[in-house]
């Protein structure tokens, strides 16, 4: 897509480059989100590798956690992985395209009436209810369709899925063969507390019932609980944060690798004396003069209100220059205030690009000062940003940037 202001200003035979259209976006671009499909692609491999012999599939939902849905899918397959998850039916209709043959499941279950769409585009619900489970079959019966189904078992998240009772009940389906299931699973709901009791306890139960669907490969772990050993990775594991680099073990150092990189514009730099107060609310004083960088970013950009400052408490912190610098005052809806003043003078203009996740500052440390976790920072990450892939396809020359919309 060519980038220009007014399209009866380019000569008719004037055609922009990739190269420059890509200059272009990023000129003009406030905010610029980096994702490394590569990056994406190792944390995959290590995942895998910890799982062997289990299969290591992705969850792609959300976005792919606000990374991408479509280009995460294609490097992800790249890679070798063939199964995948997502969560609702418009997911998996946007994850066929780019995953033509992999085995692809939806996490929120069959919504009635819903059969022909999943089997347009053989996708597998993941079936938690009985109710779910009886509409399933009608609709099977009704056109044949063969395409599979996953059975989710509750085992104490108390969230979605089959109470024991009601999973024991569908043993005879099992034992009588042709029953169109192709994975039983339950999911784990403190797993990335390594001793919390809750972990042994859904363990225990989760092979008592899966041992009873013979022949149907199992799956409990999720991201963290890949890493609580091999009795809980059974047949296949289902990492999702952890690929796009949230620690999925946050008792200890991270084993993943960085995956996303976003920087921001400065849209002024501006001076304040001492005892002026920043931003809404006068909630910080500046104890000295001031320099402040006026960076373009905010709450309805993902950078979330709660990592402001106020005259008692530090807020989060911004690379300017290489250095870091501390939020002043509250994070507005598109912009924040940076103090800059411990920088050289010329160190940071108009119009300079800051560093908000990267450069040392991870996705975890900013939800940290956010007071929720990674997955939350992720997922929401805003839709103004340019974003940047790098890598990820096998014939990829240079990086690759898609405007955001």
């Amino acid at each position: 897509m060519n980038i220009v202001s007014d399209p009866k200003s380019v000569p008719a035979n004037s055609v922009l480059s990739p190269e420059a259209n890509k200059a272009a976006e990023l000129a003009a671009a406030t905010g610029v989100l980096t994702v490394d499909l590569d990056a994406i692609c190792a944390n995959w491999r290590k995942l895998e590798k910890t799982a062997v012999p289990a299969e290591c599939s992705a969850v792609i939902k959300a976005d792919a956690y606000g990374c991408g849905l479509e280009p995460v899918a294609r490097a992800l397959a790249l890679a070798g992985c063939k199964t995948f998850f997502v969560a609702t039916l418009d997911e998996a209709r946007a994850a066929r395209t780019a995953l033509p043959s992999a085995a692809l499941y939806v996490l929120d279950g069959f919504i009635q009436n819903t059969g022909d769409a999943y089997a347009k585009i053989d996708a597998r619900p993941v079936i938690g209810d009985l109710n779910e489970l009886a509409e399933w079959d009608v609709f099977c019966r009704r056109t044949g369709w063969a395409g599979g189904t996953a059975i989710h078992i509750d085992t104490g998240m108390n969230r979605l899925g089959l109470t024991l009772a009601e999973a024991q009940g569908i043993i005879p389906r099992i034992n009588a063969g042709d029953h169109g299931i192709t994975l039983v699973m339950s999911h784990l709901a403190c797993a990335e507390s390594l001793n919390h009791p809750l972990n042994a306890r859904q363990l225990a139960t989760f092979r008592e019932i899966a041992s009873l669907f013979s022949g149907v490969p199992a799956s409990l772990s999720n991201s963290s609980g890949i890493f609580l050993g091999s009795p809980f990775q059974f047949d296949l594991v289902r990492p999702g944060a952890a690929l796009y680099g949230v620690n999925p073990t946050p008792e200890a150092d991270n084993p993943m690798q960085g995956v996303v990189e976003l920087k921001a514009r400065v849209a002024q730099i501006r001076d304040v004396e001492r005892g002026e107060s920043v931003g809404y609310g006068a909630t910080w004083t500046a104890r000295r003069p001031t320099r402040l960088a006026i960076v373009s970013a905010g709450y309805a950009d993902g950078y979330f209100r709660a990592g402001g400052s106020n005259d008692g408490t530090r807020g989060a912190e911004v690379v300017v220059a290489g250095k870091r610098c501390p939020i002043a005052g509250r994070i507005s809806m598109d912009l924040m205030a940076v103090d800059v003043t411990d920088l050289e003078k010329n160190a940071v203009r108009r119009g300079h690009m800051v560093t908000l996740i990267g450069e040392g500052i991870t996705v975890d440390e900013l939800a940290h000062h956010f007071g929720t976790i990674g997955y939350e920072v992720l997922t929401s990450l805003g839709p103004r940003y340019a974003r940047v892939y790098r890598g990820g396809a096998a014939d990829a020359s240079a990086d690759r940037a898609v405007t955001s919309t």
